[in-house]
């Protein structure tokens, strides 16, 4: 078999699979065209829909030949896949002596990477003079009468102000977002604010004995949301929400404080649960009130808003930039929020949505979620690393986040880095090397997220420079594109 016919053996399969992938996104855009009422996002839904299609597939190995050929491996196609697909169909054809296809033209290539810059702009505003990626800032309850501490974290480089509302209250609240917009104006910078909602977290709401201890290996304390036991009858936690405990067998296994304490239940009737320790540093961890309760691939059935999100709302309606969605799940939480916003916000635009990853279920609807919150409003999406890796497994963690990060580059939506990152030098004034490491990974991302610690303004200079230096190196990521297991499957949306 001579080149040529290699050649047109090679544009014959690879036509075939543009053909499959162009007709398989059009299927799963009927599934999602009930939700797609912005006409703007529509063509971000079907280069997604196309991407699924893509990554349903294993081939790494025509990335290969392709390679070879001095031909695009589709590696960086995420943003513009049928574009991507038609220029290098068009390339081989020429190689192989066959009627030339015609060529994508460049405005057709760079049309997804120009709406997910547009994206971005719109939800964390314009930086000219910045680094490519934003910088988040969590907000301490300082800032509300601190003006100039406000005004220091968005000198030094800060773009979006977060508030967490699971924190202060709308009083503090109101007076942040006052010296936001005064140190906005001030330093000639915009700033959006994010008002992040509490959500669902299951937390520890008291501990008894109240004095302070440290759990060790082995250890063995309660877990309930019944009435804590009278001091002397051993160590007992009173949770949030009563669902863990119903779902909570004999066996298995409870993280608390973002991982910090691993326990394993020894006894539970669905009431109360005996757990005994099996991970925890060697000098022990103490166990507070206030700290997370994850139960690893318990997919609990929880209210997607509790009744504080409710009372919040109405503040966060009147006076967010942007809404943070905490612990979202499925669609119709989405559908839930939409509405209650709306019903607070007559006649006014919609607010864009960050949609917040920290569950498996969110990262197994994680297409999904996108197409019903872009379809009405724009969008981005947090990899909230924190519950997260508690929820998949630390060593899942780097894999998702990639996958995220293809995912929404895909749907042309802006992504937030977040948790931890430089977070001991928020906290004690230096980086180490693997935080310095990890925040600049995260330049992949349209927003890295600092939280908040007395060491915050130094954290965004120091942010801002390394995000600056990596602009000269990279922009994204080149993938190898071997399937993606978690959306195996045309994404519908009920």
């Amino acid at each position: 078999m001579t080149n040529r016919q290699k050649l047109a053996r090679l544009l014959a399969e690879f036509t075939r699979l543009r053909d499959e992938i162009a007709a398989e996104g059009k299927a799963t855009m009927k599934l999602w065209h009930a939700a797609l009422t912005r006409d703007a996002f529509r063509g971000s839904a079907l280069n997604l829909a196309h991407y699924l299609a893509l990554r349903r597939r294993d081939i790494s190995g025509l990335q290969e030949q392709l390679s070879l050929l001095g031909l695009s491996s589709l590696g960086r196609s995420e943003a513009r896949v049928l574009p991507a697909l038609d220029a290098v169909r068009a390339s081989l054809s020429v190689m192989a002596g066959v009627p030339a296809v015609k060529w994508p033209s460049p405005a057709m290539q760079k049309r997804g990477a120009d709406t997910l810059l547009q994206e971005q702009a719109r939800i964390f505003g314009a930086d000219p003079g910045g680094p490519r990626s934003r910088i988040m800032i969590t907000m301490p309850s300082e800032a509300a009468g601190d003006p100039e501490l406000v005004r220091r974290m968005i000198a030094a480089g800060g773009d979006c102000a977060r508030i967490n509302c699971a924190h202060d209250t709308p009083d503090v609240w109101l007076a942040i977002i006052a010296n936001v917009r005064a140190a906005a104006k001030e330093t000639g910078r915009a700033c959006s604010v994010l008002m992040d909602l509490g959500g669902p977290k299951i937390r520890i709401t008291s501990v008894a004995p109240p004095e302070k201890f440290r759990l060790h290996r082995g250890d063995r304390f309660l877990l309930t949301t019944e009435p804590l036991p009278a001091d002397g009858q051993g160590i007992a936690a009173a949770v949030s929400h009563a669902e863990i405990l119903r779902k909570l067998k004999t066996g298995g296994l409870v993280w608390i404080n973002d991982g910090k304490i691993g326990a394993r239940a020894v006894e539970s009737d669905g009431r109360r649960a005996l757990l005994e320790v099996v991970s925890a540093r060697d000098k022990g961890e103490r166990l507070k009130p206030e700290k997370g309760i994850n139960l690893p691939n318990g997919e609990l059935d929880i209210a997607p808003l509790t009744q504080k999100d409710m009372d919040d709302l109405d503040f966060v309606a009147a006076h967010a930039d942007c809404v943070g969605f905490s612990f979202v799940q499925r669609p119709s939480d989405i559908t839930l929020l939409q509405e209650e916003l709306a019903r607070r916000r007559p006649g006014r635009p919609p607010q864009p949505l960050i949609l917040k990853i920290e569950t498996p279920l969110a990262v197994r609807n994680l297409p999904r979620l996108i197409v019903q919150a872009g379809g009405r409003q724009p969008v981005a999406v947090m990899i909230a690393r924190g519950d997260l890796a508690v929820e998949i497994g630390l060593s899942r963690l780097s894999e998702i986040q990639e996958e995220i990060l293809w995912i929404c580059e895909a749907a042309h939506v802006p992504v937030v880095w977040a948790t931890q990152v430089l977070d001991t030098m928020v906290r004690d004034g230096i980086a180490t090397r693997a935080e310095a490491t990890d925040a600049a990974m995260g330049q992949r991302a349209e927003c890295v997220m600092l939280n908040k610690g007395p060491h915050l303004v130094e954290a965004v200079a120091f942010l801002d420079e390394v995000l600056r230096r990596m602009d000269r190196h990279q922009i994204k990521k080149t993938a190898r594109l071997t399937p993606l297991q978690s959306w195996a499957e045309p994404q519908t949306l009920a």
